[in-house]
């Protein structure tokens, strides 16, 4: 019997974000830590099999309002759906006819949850891996991104590029989405990528919250829409974002850390003169700056990304972060 099992990575935004998603420019990592995981069997009808937790059946009301309150009304199935669907519309267009082997899907995922480090993309990005692989369809990684992003506007997820990207190359990678710039095949549009050394990064971090988690359309709705309207505050936000990003791959081939830590820590705090963040968040870049590391937002909020100098700076911070209930980790970027 024929079985496929692939992977999709978290991801930490190193610099740029959130100007991935307006035309800027960003750098990021993959977190090879954690992962979403699909697997395909063989079986008579196409089925997608939903995980335990996104069961339709409960132990109590509080059960119920519990697993609403961390999956949402849908949870991942819907995701699933999409980039199944999404899938077969491309082989379409493409012109690449598909076997009737059936299977029926399974899917898992231990990325934290609404914290920024894209759970939700990654699950598509495997569960497109896994199609890719069944039906021996070859899709190049700047395609694969954009495939992985129009299955999630598909279903209203507010998203950009970035984090599509960084999981379909992996390692460290800078993204240039500039106008100009754009390009588009078979109707999916995508940016200039430039896959960086991982052997450059200095010592890097992500710390995530247990409890403070915030869906990523909170705070990109009102962002979105202060842009379209060309507030001039955040169109030049989104300028300086980009310039971060440009003059941290210089600070990465170089080997400047210091300068690199300090675009870090001059990206969130020009994200917190533009967006209203969450008090909790805040607190965990202030946390990681009081004992010498610097620190930005992953993504959206509820993970930070920063880079520490040593080993006991590193216990410091692990410490530190204890007491807010954060759990710290060195990023794994590269296969092992």
């Amino acid at each position: 019997m024929k079985t496929v099992t692939k992977r999709a990575f978290a991801r930490a935004g190193l610099l740029g974000n959130p100007s991935d998603g307006y035309y800027g420019k960003t750098i990021s990592i993959i977190v090879r830590n954690f992962w979403a995981q699909v697997e395909l069997r063989e079986s008579e009808q196409l089925t997608i099999v939903p995980p335990r937790n996104e069961a339709l059946s409960f132990t109590s009301i509080d059960q119920l309002s519990d697993q609403v309150s961390l999956l949402g009304y849908y949870g991942g199935v819907r995701l699933l759906k999409a980039a199944i669907k999404r899938f077969c519309e491309y082989c379409r267009v493409t012109n690449q006819p598909l076997h009737e082997r059936n299977f029926s899907i399974t899917f898992s995922s231990n990325i934290p949850r609404q914290v920024g480090l894209a759970g939700s993309s990654a699950i598509v990005t495997a569960t497109l891996r896994g199609l890719m692989a069944w039906y021996d369809v070859e899709i190049l990684p700047h395609l694969l991104a954009s495939l992985t992003l129009s299955a999630e506007t598909e279903l209203g997820i507010p998203a950009g590029l970035q984090d599509r990207v960084i999981q379909a190359y992996q390692g460290v990678v800078y993204m240039d989405f500039d106008k100009s710039k754009m390009r588009s095949e078979h109707g999916l549009a995508f940016g200039v990528y430039e896959q960086l050394d991982p052997l450059s990064l200095p010592n890097v971090y992500v710390a995530y919250a247990t409890n403070a988690g915030q869906p990523t359309e909170v705070l990109h709705n009102d962002l979105k829409q202060r842009f379209n309207s060309e507030d001039p505050l955040v169109i030049d936000a989104m300028n300086q974002f980009a310039e971060f990003a440009e003059r941290g791959v210089e600070a990465l081939h170089r080997g400047r850390n210091d300068e690199l830590s300090t675009l870090i820590n001059q990206n969130f705090d020009l994200r917190n003169q533009i967006c209203r963040l969450h008090g909790e968040h805040v607190q965990m870049i202030e946390t990681a700056r009081n004992v010498g590391a610097s620190a930005k937002y992953c993504g959206s909020g509820g993970a930070i990304v920063g880079t520490y100098s040593d080993e006991a700076m590193f216990e410091q911070l692990v410490s530190a972060m204890q007491d807010i209930e954060c759990n710290v980790i060195k990023p794994q970027v590269i296969d092992s």
